[in-house]
């Protein structure tokens, strides 16, 4: 039974309500509409930077808060900033390292971003779906708030290379890629700094693990062994099921 009286609910979108890297399954953005309806305020929590949120949203929910890579950009009312970036001499580091072992990367500013990877590699397909941003050189981009490293020689040393840097570093062995973001930059850092502390969270990764952790209602979306013991609702990596677990939190929400 849900007993969560929280009425703000956080959704990742890849893994959690989205299963192509496109779009989000009627039924999920039906249910996601009825918690609306009910009185919840609704935050998109991603990996992928704003640009990459809009066209998998296609213009639903168009009041809701959106955090972009993994906490490093936050858009509220419509309005993109950057609330966390590598300084000069982190990205330097990372870079060094990034080169050490012949890294291909996705580099992301504010808005624009930079990419050496292979041509072919399926990240491409969820990068600028909406051809609403550059592809610049790396040294064009004003800031840098997300570095993820695609293909390298050696993908762990280079994950404890970051860490060792003081980087939150995300290594999503099952897609063969890492997150760099800096400092302690994490989607429930970026919420927390937004003044939401009690919310519902859905999420699928190892990114989502201080997400759930501090929700009042914590669904995981999959099976991911990292979020055993912060997930109080396991639910599988189904559009239906989703939508289901979804609906059950719109109609037990308190009448305000």
């Amino acid at each position: 039974m849900i007993t969560s009286s929280a009425r703000s609910t956080v959704f990742d979108i890849d893994g959690t309500l989205c299963f192509d890297g496109q779009s989000i399954d009627g039924r999920i953005l039906a249910a996601i509409g009825a918690c609306e309806r009910a009185g919840h305020q609704l935050v998109f929590a991603s990996a992928r930077p704003v640009r990459d949120l809009l066209p998998v949203l296609d213009g639903a929910f168009p009041s809701a808060t959106l955090i972009g890579g993994n906490g490093s950009l936050v858009s509220v009312g419509g309005h993109v900033r950057a609330r966390a970036a590598f300084d000069r001499g982190e990205l330097g580091a990372l870079l060094a390292e990034a080169e050490r072992y012949r890294a291909g990367y996705l580099a992301d500013g504010p808005w624009d971003y930079a990419y050496t990877g292979p041509t072919d590699h399926p990240i491409r397909s969820r990068v600028d779906q909406g051809d609403l941003a550059r592809r610049v050189e790396l040294a064009d981009l004003p800031e840098v708030v997300k570095f993820l490293v695609v293909d390298a020689t050696d993908m762990a040393a280079l994950a404890e290379a970051g860490r060792a840097l003081g980087m939150t570093v995300n290594h999503h062995l099952d897609e063969a890629i890492i997150d760099f973001a800096p400092g302690t930059t994490t989607k429930w850092e970026a919420l927390t700094s937004l003044g939401i502390d009690e919310y519902n969270a859905f999420g699928n990764d190892i990114n989502d693990l201080d997400l759930l952790r501090n929700a009042r209602h914590a669904v995981r979306v999959g099976a991911h062994p990292g979020l055993d013991s912060v997930a109080r609702v396991t639910v599988a990596p189904d559009p239906g099921a989703v939508a289901a677990e979804i609906s059950r939190l719109a109609a037990a929400t308190p009448v305000a």
